[in-house]
């Protein structure tokens, strides 16, 4: 269980449910708190974040044999992400990953934390490697602007919305007008006994607004975007968590099958909801083309600027064009979809052009 946040004593605070329990979802402005996060003036606690360590001489080429990434020449302070998948290619675990140049930082989920350092654990045979579940002993503090007064802090910067060495986009934007670009991310490793220190004054925001800005940017967040079936392919996540070229990992069949030869099942998209009901869709409601039930909403969000926004998980098959409902219980919110994942994406062998951006050397 998270043990709640300190920074919850703060005047306002209002604690979040769900996978954000132990941290406040808002101190009393949300909207405010999201446009001051958005513009660098606020940070966010993220302190029930799961931290786990990997010490060792091998940590990184054992990593790189496990993991969806080419991590095994991560350089110390530059910043990764990688996927653990099952034998099918499903995402079991996302970390984000800085490695200090002695020992490899994995940021994941508050629920994840113990689980990944098992699986770790159990994976490590007679390889120089010690992992350790950390979570108790570090915060996290999430900015869209680097901080200059915390230099002296590792921190993780969000490879999103690039694509990485050995990625792949499965968008339809150009590269330069994809909407993460607006929402720079960096999350810092901060000792848990110097956490109200560190923040000490500064304006704080909730999850909420962090959360309104990441749906917005179009990044999937496992627990969130996935569920026991999903493939990276379907969330546009071979464009920072993947590389194509690497050598072989689990699930890597799976990951080579659908992107050089078919086409993955589901695709994430962006719903612009109507907002004249004054109210928000619950995460879990169905998304319906005409009576047919054709998704789930994932995220819901009150945006700043662009009002009430979500990320659903639809059939491939379903039309770009479609106007989409979202069932709330009896309450329909009609919702126009913007691409995220292309419907056509993945068989790229014999493909002779197309608006899918290859993998970078």
């Amino acid at each position: 269980m998270t043990t709640p946040s300190p920074l919850l004593s703060r005047p306002g605070a209002v604690e979040a449910a769900g996978a954000d329990a132990g941290v406040a979802a808002h101190y009393g402005e949300p909207l405010r708190e999201q446009r001051a996060l958005a513009a660098g003036t606020a940070v966010v606690d993220l302190s029930h974040r799961g931290v786990v360590t990997v010490a060792g001489p091998d940590r990184l080429s054992w990593l790189n044999t496990l993991s969806s990434q080419q991590v095994a020449g991560l350089r110390p302070g530059e910043s990764s992400e990688l996927l653990l998948l099952s034998v099918q290619g499903r995402i079991d675990f996302d970390a984000r990953v800085i490695d200090d140049g002695g020992t490899t930082w994995l940021i994941v989920e508050a629920a994840e934390a113990a689980p990944l350092a098992g699986f770790l654990n159990r994976m490590k045979f007679m390889l120089r490697v010690e992992i350790a579940d950390v979570s108790a002993d570090w915060g996290v503090i999430g900015s869209t602007k680097a901080v200059p007064e915390w230099q002296d802090l590792l921190f993780w910067q969000d490879p999103w919305p690039h694509v990485g060495a050995g990625g792949y986009s499965y968008a339809t934007v150009p590269e330069g007008s994809h909407p993460g670009l607006e929402r720079p991310w960096f999350e810092y490793l901060v000792p848990a006994a110097e956490l109200e220190q560190r923040v000490a004054e500064r304006t704080l925001a909730g999850t909420l607004a962090a959360e309104a800005l990441r749906v917005a940017a179009w990044r999937p967040r496992i627990g969130a975007e996935t569920d026991d079936k999903t493939i990276p392919h379907e969330l546009d996540l071979l464009r920072t968590a993947v590389h194509l070229a690497k050598g072989c990992y689990k699930g890597q069949e799976t990951i080579a099958r659908v992107h050089n030869l078919g086409h993955p099942p589901r695709r994430l998209v962006f719903l612009q909801l109507d907002g004249s009901q004054h109210t928000l869709p619950q995460a879990g409601s169905p998304v319906l083309l005409g009576e047919r039930k054709v998704g789930t909403v994932t995220s819901v969000a009150q945006h700043y600027e662009m009002g009430p926004v979500a990320l659903a998980v639809i059939k491939r098959s379903v039309g770009p064009d479609e106007i989409l409902t979202v069932l709330d219980g009896d309450e329909p919110y009609p919702a126009a979809q913007e691409i995220i994942v292309a419907p056509d994406a993945g068989q790229v062998v014999g493909r002779q052009t197309g608006f899918l951006k290859g993998p970078r050397a």
